[in-house]
């Protein structure tokens, strides 16, 4: 698969560091956490699909780190910059063993058709890279955003 991203041939260079610099911090965290954890849910408050995929992968005791940016109300503008580096146009955003697998619906047919764990348990498909410790439920405060979908 190929996604149509501007190349950097087009965009002016007085602007380009603009760019790569806009809101890096929130997509440096996450992929700090896709790197060092093997499930990460990210998401946004008030949004009942990142609570949905967490209770899917708690139903079946995977653990999981919880990144949380903003509300429907906050820090959309920040949430967008993940919406842009991804591709993937809501929340929540699952990362498995640092592949995004898409939202909530798409995490419970991985664990409907047994791939989920498959996948954990080194059975499934490669992981690209990371993988390692899982913490679980943790909300991330250096973003100052929770998580909903904008």
């Amino acid at each position: 698969m190929t996604r149509t991203v501007l190349d950097e041939a087009h965009i002016h260079p007085a602007i380009r560091e603009i760019i790569a610099s806009n809101n890096a911090d929130i997509v440096g965290e996450v992929q700090s956490a896709i790197a060092t954890n093997d499930v990460v849910v990210v998401g946004m408050a008030q949004n009942p699909f990142p609570k949905k995929a967490r209770r899917a992968l708690d139903a079946r005791r995977i653990a999981y780190k919880y990144l949380e940016y903003g509300s429907y109300l906050n820090n959309w503008r920040r949430r967008n910059a993940l919406k842009m580096w991804t591709g993937w146009p809501t929340f929540p955003m699952v990362f498995v063993r640092g592949v995004l697998v898409g939202g909530a619906r798409e995490v419970e047919r991985l664990i409907t058709s047994g791939e989920l764990e498959r996948t954990l348990s080194g059975a499934g498909a490669p992981a690209p890279s990371g993988g390692g410790t899982v913490t679980q439920g943790i909300r991330s405060s250096a973003a100052g955003d929770g998580g909903k979908e904008t």
